[in-house]
């Protein structure tokens, strides 16, 4: 009997094929690989009919940790203009919740987000090296370091691996909003809702302040898995002062130095005392990358080598230093990030610059 071909969502339509093509048969699957640069952990891609995605989801969902983020992508309508480039979604994030805080919050919003061509969503925990992310192009991709628990899953809900899966990428098409049907030809629920409940643009605002998510950038991007998170956990134990982090997400930490670093350049506003704690953050990070075992390390490295690079170029006066020797401790020339000081400084940091002499060296 012949594979039944996949429902798609609303929001993907195909672009016609040209006669004599191969047409693409859509149909239920997954594709199993290991992830990029890890060596424990490794990505699901599947593809399931619509319909029938929210019951993948409650499959899923026991299997995620006990607090997880919500995750959104959608395109804004404040977005520029830019004929040379393609737009690109706006990401958020919420603060970690009770994952089932978060699938009742969403549960209303469930077949919007599915079916909207302009709309991506998904569920992670940093520290547990998991994530489920369904993406505007309406593939269903899963992160994770037990894939045989995923496999098993997959296959009681007779999902099959293919190693020939097709997806939408693989041909033309187009993304729409549900806003671009006719209302009398879309089912339930979506036929009987308002505009302004079907815009996406209103109902993806609704979930950012229902779950009070805030703006990521889309450049600086890792994934860390549970293993290598638990070998940085036992790195950051050995330390008096880092102990108190190593139960943390260490990917939090990187995001908090390039926050750091970004404030930098766009002018840092707080005091020296402030400065000084992002560079004790730069700190941390280092004893992490000399301290766990490699390729770790490496790994970690050119995670942060952009941002390292970012305030490198944003330093002046880098024959001073903001760690002088002190009994008898060497200077720390390998430090980049205390010699000099940003070139945009706010007034408190200017002042207690001047108070302290910097400026008379």
């Amino acid at each position: 009997m012949p594979d039944q071909l996949l429902e798609l969502p609303l929001g993907l339509r195909l672009w016609p094929q040209n006669t004599g093509d191969e047409p693409f048969r859509f149909v239920e699957g997954y594709t199993l690989s290991p992830l990029e640069n890890t060596t424990d952990s490794y990505r699901f891609s599947i593809m399931v009919n619509a319909g029938k995605f929210p019951q993948v989801l409650a499959a899923l969902a026991p299997k995620l940790p006990d607090e997880t983020f919500f995750i959104l992508e959608f395109y804004q309508d404040d977005q520029p203009a830019d004929p040379a480039q393609n737009p690109t979604p706006k990401i958020y994030y919420s603060p970690y919740l009770p994952t089932a805080e978060i699938l009742e919050t969403i549960e209303p919003f469930l077949p919007r987000l599915v079916h909207d061509g302009f709309v991506g969503f998904g569920l992670a925990n940093n520290r547990e090296g998991v994530e489920l992310f369904y993406s505007e192009e309406k593939v269903l991709t899963c992160f994770t370091g037990n894939h045989l628990r995923v496999t098993d899953l997959l296959a009681h809900m007779q999902i099959p691996n293919r190693a020939d899966l097709q997806f939408p990428t693989d041909t033309g098409h187009d993304h729409l909003s549900l806003l671009c049907h006719q209302r009398k030809s879309l089912p339930e629920p979506f036929c009987s809702m308002t505009e302004t409940e079907l815009d996406y643009t209103s109902f993806c605002d609704d979930l950012t302040e229902l779950l009070d998510m805030y703006p990521v950038e889309d450049d600086f991007s890792f994934f860390l898995s549970k293993k290598e998170q638990d070998q940085i956990e036992a790195r950051l134990a050995e330390h008096p002062e880092y102990a108190e982090f190593a139960d943390d997400d260490f990917g939090g930490l990187l995001l908090d130095w390039n926050d750091f670093v970004d404030e930098c350049a766009a002018g840092f506003q707080g005091d020296l005392w402030e400065y000084h704690q992002g560079l004790k953050l730069r700190d941390l990070i280092e004893f992490v990358i000399v301290g766990v075992p490699q390729p770790l390390g490496s790994k970690i490295n050119e995670i942060v080598s952009e941002t390292d690079q970012k305030l490198q170029q944003n330093l002046v006066d880098r024959r001073k230093r903001l760690d002088p020797p002190c009994d008898g401790l060497p200077i720390r020339e390998d430090r980049f990030w205390y010699q000099g000081i940003v070139c945009n400084q706010g007034v408190p940091l200017r002042r207690d610059l001047i108070r302290q002499g910097w400026f008379n060296r």
